[in-house]
């Protein structure tokens, strides 16, 4: 539409484009945008204010999360708040991450239960939005947890592992390194291979972002 208008400046940086610019389509970006609102539960028809999405409510939640005594249904809806709170809220999502709620996360990732499963891998796509904390996931293990959930989790969960892996590969480092870690790319390609059209979509958009790098 830019171009379109007759406009021949870069709409950010406004600096001249060439005469005829050549144009790359960022596919795995746009699978991420249309697919956030999916994966994320709504939120009510009233729009939260920021001083009810306050740091304290956050604080409570995290400890719970992180609290070796909580129940699987405690953690569970704890997760489930936390993934409203840090759809859109970056303040809090790099609260979350710097709390150590991510290791919390990631266990409930290991578990048994699809749902809290799918919370938590909610909640770390919510995290991965941050540049900042797309390489902190990978150095804490994510990897290893989204190949796992690719080959035996639920339906939805394996569609979510695979968006957050396109996610992490938005940073050049983390495609070489999900792109030598055992049985990555093979469960995607597999995943397209026998998924449902959601599984399929998803796995395709994680491994296009992947092999822009070109080991992988």
């Amino acid at each position: 539409q830019w171009i379109d208008s007759g406009n021949r400046t870069c709409p950010i940086t406004k600096l001249p484009l060439s005469e005829n610019p050549s144009l790359i389509p960022n596919h795995a970006l746009r699978s991420l945008i249309s697919n956030f609102a999916h994966v994320i539960p709504k939120e009510s028809s009233r729009p939260r204010t920021q001083q009810e999405l306050s740091q304290s409510q956050s604080q409570a939640l995290i400890s719970t999360l992180v609290s070796r005594s909580s129940s699987n249904a405690s953690k569970l809806e704890s997760l489930t708040r936390l993934v409203r709170l840090t759809k859109r809220d970056s303040s809090i999502r790099r609260k979350v991450t710097e709390s150590g709620a991510v290791r919390a996360a990631l266990d409930c990732v290991d578990s048994c239960n699809q749902v809290l499963q799918e919370k938590s891998l909610s909640l770390l796509l919510n995290l991965s939005l941050e540049d900042d904390n797309k390489v902190g996931l990978v150095a804490d293990g994510v990897i290893r947890r989204i190949v796992a959930v690719l080959r035996v989790g639920s339906p939805d969960c394996k569609a979510i592992a695979a968006t957050l892996l396109t996610s992490l590969a938005v940073v050049e480092v983390n495609k070489a390194t999900i792109g030598s870690y055992p049985d990555a790319i093979s469960a995607l390609v597999y995943l397209l291979r026998v998924g449902n059209d959601r599984e399929r979509k998803e796995s395709a958009t994680a491994l296009y972002a992947l092999c822009s790098f070109m080991d992988n």
